[in-house]
């Protein structure tokens, strides 16, 4: 694969929005069309608590409780097989803390239950017996709320990072991610140039096209609003 060679220095890439409007495919260069090139704001999250801009020094491990949803829904049971391991992997590449995943049994063996989602009112133990099995320093509840598998795509999700030891939140988001919003396509069309590398010659994107990358683009863009390290 070869990039054609630009002999006018005008039109020599200058930045992210530039090296956008180019389209790398295997017959050659295609100049993508305007309404393609993504340009303007990106999708920030905006319903986002954070109790500090830093973790705690001492919140190394965190328990990642089982992905959770309204399972009569249909779409949300789907969301969340196809949505579950991604949520995982993507959280262990922020290299905030050690995530200690919990599966459904080792949930219901430590709490009576294989899912919580953060809002139920929750067992005086319950922190302490996660502590026991785990060894973790924090509790992350994550809920999917809304999956809409078809164009445009939709995901929804409420999360939430309680301290172990004090039960103080130390971070929580809700939000949905709708790809018929426009700031919300933009922020997916970047994702899928910068992390997922990928430019395809017909003009479609991958990001609005496929559940799973959507969905990895809504929560690489939410864990961005975690408290550092």
């Amino acid at each position: 694969m070869r990039l054609c060679p630009m002999r006018n220095p005008i039109l020599r890439p200058i930045g992210f929005v530039s090296l956008a409007l180019l389209c790398v495919v295997f017959s050659g260069c295609r100049l993508m069309h305007p309404s393609e090139a993504f340009i303007g704001p990106s999708f920030e999250p905006k319903n986002v608590f954070l109790a500090s801009s830093a973790l705690p020094a001492d919140v190394k491990r965190v328990a990642v409780l089982p992905l959770t949803a309204d399972k009569r829904i249909a779409a949300l049971r789907d969301g969340c097989e196809i949505l579950a391991p991604v949520l995982n992997s993507e959280l262990i590449k922020t290299r905030r803390f050690e995530v200690e995943r919990i599966n459904p049994e080792a949930a219901r063996l430590a709490t009576g239950r294989a899912e919580w989602t953060g809002e139920e009112a929750l067992p005086d133990d319950f922190f302490q017996k996660l502590r026991d099995a785990s060894g973790c320093d924090a509790v992350m509840f994550c809920q999917l709320t809304a999956f809409r598998a078809y164009a445009p795509l939709a995901v929804g999700w409420r999360m939430k990072l309680v301290d172990a030891r004090s039960r103080q939140i130390l971070w929580s988001a809700d939000e949905i991610f709708d790809a018929g919003e426009e700031t919300v396509r933009n922020g997916a069309r970047r994702y899928q140039i910068e992390q997922l590398q990928s430019v395809r010659s017909d003009g479609q994107w991958l990001v609005e096209n496929a559940p799973r990358y959507f969905g990895q683009y809504t929560i690489a863009t939410l864990f961005e609003t975690l408290p550092s390290r």
